[in-house]
């Protein structure tokens, strides 16, 4: 396979796959690329998509043909979704198709967003049916309680290693959590999704068993709000997604709230520690998480690393020293290891976190000089 650097991806491909990828609503990555000439490794005008679905991803190879710009890529879909004929699911959609294909312009870099989208939204109604043939009673049930929310998606999985199951994917809290975090750099919009996982046809079980639930966010988040921090409700012999949902949108949002508020906490702290230590050589404006301040002890000069959690101050900032003026055998600066053992109380006021790191740090940085000099730190 060749490097797939822009000179080897004729243009018209490389302007429609980059507009993909710039614009499209999730994150679309592209696997890999491959040429369609069998006696050359250029050029580059095939490629695997990996798009969000269902909190997975499904592959898609499109298949372009560089010698005929004028034809509409085609795409491949993988082998278990051999049933998934998206141009003929619903006669009465076929319009937007015709849109995609009929007139293709390979000159309008916007034509393979909208072929992608217009697929990736037919295949979440191909799910749906397919979920929607299952026969399975409760499952039958529980889609009849949950279909009036938004933004499910569902998928059928089944293979001859395991048994058939039906995998939910539900956005949870109908809430901007972009615009509650000032100077969010988010460029997506950030979620919570509950996954639930059913057993399809498991019909001899008097009581159904519970299904298998985990909180998915995207990664960003976690700069403010840990899923793994939340424990989840239990769910109660007999009871159905629509009467599990209220109550674990209500704590979780209650969570989120006071994660976002914490924000603050951790800014008056960051200015708390800027009274003796100084201004921070570097700090994370936005969350907060983050504070570097340059320290000294006598004639030795180091910086203090603080990497404040989410719980804060629940949980206490993290302490790392770092020399200004010894380095390793690699020729980097020497560091201490991480500290989270010196006297804390999240009761205190920030002037008092402040003043108590203050006296753990003068006797530490001794410590840490004298490794520094001996070198006894890697």
């Amino acid at each position: 396979m060749a490097a797939a650097g822009p000179e080897n991806v004729p243009p018209f491909i490389a302007a429609q796959l980059s507009h993909l990828l710039s614009h499209f609503g999730l994150t679309v990555k592209v696997e890999q690329m491959w040429s369609s000439d069998k006696y050359n490794s250029t050029p580059l005008d095939r490629f695997t998509l990996l798009i969000p679905y269902c909190l997975d991803f499904i592959k898609w190879d499109v298949i372009y043909d560089a010698e005929s710009p004028n034809t509409a890529p085609d795409v491949i879909f993988s082998p278990e979704d051999d049933d998934f004929h998206p141009f003929h699911m619903f006669p009465s959609s076929s319009e937007p198709a015709n849109n995609c294909l009929s007139d293709w312009n390979y000159k309008d870099p916007t034509r393979l967003l909208t072929l992608i989208q217009y697929l990736r939204d037919q295949y979440v109604l191909y799910q749906r049916k397919r979920v929607g043939e299952v026969d399975d009673d409760r499952l039958t049930f529980e889609i009849s309680t949950i279909l009036s929310r938004e933004g499910i998606e569902m998928h059928m999985s089944s293979g001859a290693e395991k048994s058939e199951e039906v995998k939910f994917a539900v956005p949870l809290l109908d809430m901007n959590i972009n615009k509650m975090v000032a100077c969010c750099p988010w460029r997506y919009s950030q979620r919570i999704y509950l996954q639930v996982v059913y057993p399809v046809g498991r019909k001899y079980m008097s009581v159904p068993s519970a299904p298998r639930l985990k909180l998915v966010s995207s990664p960003e988040l976690k700069a403010v709000f840990s899923i793994d921090d939340v424990k989840l409700p239990p769910w109660l012999d007999g009871m159905c997604l629509a009467e599990y949902l209220p109550n674990l949108e209500e704590y979780l949002g209650k969570q989120v709230l006071e994660a976002v508020s914490l924000i603050e906490v951790r800014r008056h702290f960051i200015e708390a520690l800027s009274s003796p230590l100084g201004r921070p050589v570097e700090a994370d404006a936005v969350f907060c998480r983050k504070a570097t301040f340059l320290a000294a002890s006598g004639v030795f000069s180091f910086l203090v690393h603080l990497l404040i959690p989410t719980q804060f101050p629940k949980q206490q900032p993290a302490i790392m020293l770092q020399s200004s003026q010894h380095l390793n055998s690699q020729m980097a600066p020497m560091k201490s290891r991480v500290m989270s053992d010196y006297p804390w109380s999240p009761r205190w006021e920030p002037s008092m976190m402040a003043e108590r790191i203050c006296d753990f740090l003068a006797d530490e940085a001794l410590n840490f000089m004298r490794q520094c000099s001996e070198g006894q730190v890697q």
